[in-house]
């Protein structure tokens, strides 16, 4: 069986077997097995070809090429155990081009023999692709050789700073995604968004509809609650304190849709502070060239996973994980004026 879940020199090993041993023109049929088992179309192949572009991987999706039991399949298709994956012929490029990721690791803030939580800064993407040579994962991978399997439990968008969950055991992995899937974890974020957000409102439920790009970039927008490619997203919001412009808000999520907090929060009227994608971007250029905050420069979005609360996949016991705000969101918030 190929499994696209793999880490360090057994990962490599078995991609070369995978892969690069194989002829360029070679069509490749793989067996879902259980690891891989509810994983989107799109995020197996990603992990599973590594060094293919992000978007070769999903213009042969668009184009029919990626076959799952002989039918065409969408990005966002959910594989089972069993499922047949055909692959088109697909060039992998010379293993010498791409340096190594640099050995890295992070601040941690809980671990055991079956998992890791670290805290990650902004401005670090959790795993290479998409002109990301690379990411957390594949840092922490270089610096922990011994380590027989890490693996990301989740994700967090390049920008966003706070608690990172892995696994450093398959069957870690499998349990701890299934609780995120399930929605038994607790997730919440602190947000610093633009402008004076109503107290009472305290429950977004507001469909979402993602969409990939010709370049591979996802784009989220809400829709309406009928429509057949919305998915229901429901965000509970408390203020947390309200002063001159702005608002700090805690965000937890019921649902783990993709840009669900930034999109609800911009839908809302309420853009998060930084957001390059769908924020007021005059603000952004302003609070990154310091203006209006006496010098004081802010350059990254306003978003941090504060907590998270999981049970633990070999014991049961509930865990719960706390991240403080990192030392230039409190710095923007003393500027701003709020006690800290």
């Amino acid at each position: 069986m190929v499994r696209d879940i793999i880490s360090g020199k057994a990962a490599d090993a078995q991609r070369r077997r995978a892969i690069g041993a194989q002829p360029v023109g070679a069509v490749r049929r793989l067996r879902v097995d259980d690891s891989s088992a509810g994983q989107r179309l799109d995020n197996y192949l990603l992990r599973l070809l590594k060094g293919v572009p992000k978007t070769h991987v999903y213009r042969v999706i668009r184009s029919g090429e990626v076959r799952v039991n002989q039918a065409r399949a969408a990005a966002d298709t959910r594989l089972a155990i069993g499922d047949e994956v055909r692959l088109p012929p697909l060039r992998l490029p010379a293993r010498d081009q791409a340096a190594p990721a640099p050995a890295r690791e992070f601040s941690v803030l809980f671990e055991d023999e079956q998992l890791l939580a670290i805290d990650k800064p902004a401005g670090v993407a959790v795993h290479g692709g998409s002109g990301v040579a690379f990411g957390v994962i594949e840092q922490l991978r270089q610096a922990r050789p011994q380590a027989r399997f890490l693996e990301l439990v989740h994700r967090l968008d390049k920008q966003t700073s706070g608690i990172l969950l892995l696994a450093k055991k398959r069957s870690a992995l499998t349990r701890l995604q299934d609780q995120f899937r399930a929605r038994d974890t607790g997730k919440t974020y602190a947000a610093l968004v633009v402008g004076h957000w109503p107290p009472r409102l305290k429950v977004i439920d507001v469909a979402l509809h993602k969409t990939t790009d010709a370049a591979g970039q996802r784009q989220v927008r809400t829709v309406a609650a009928d429509d057949p490619a919305g998915r229901r997203s429901i965000s509970l919001v408390k203020l947390v304190q309200s002063f001159a412009g702005y608002s700090l808000l805690d965000v937890t999520i019921k649902t783990g849709r993709t840009h669900q907090i930034r999109v609800h929060l911009a839908q809302a009227g309420h853009p998060i502070v930084g957001d390059d994608k769908y924020g007021d971007f005059a603000l952004n250029r302003a609070l990154a060239r310091g203006e209006g905050l006496a010098g004081l420069r802010f350059a990254r979005m306003f978003l941090h996973a504060g907590a998270l609360a999981f049970d633990h996949p070999a014991s049961g016991e509930r865990i719960e994980l706390r991240s403080p705000l990192p030392a230039d969101c409190r710095a923007l918030l003393a500027r701003l004026g709020l006690p800290h």
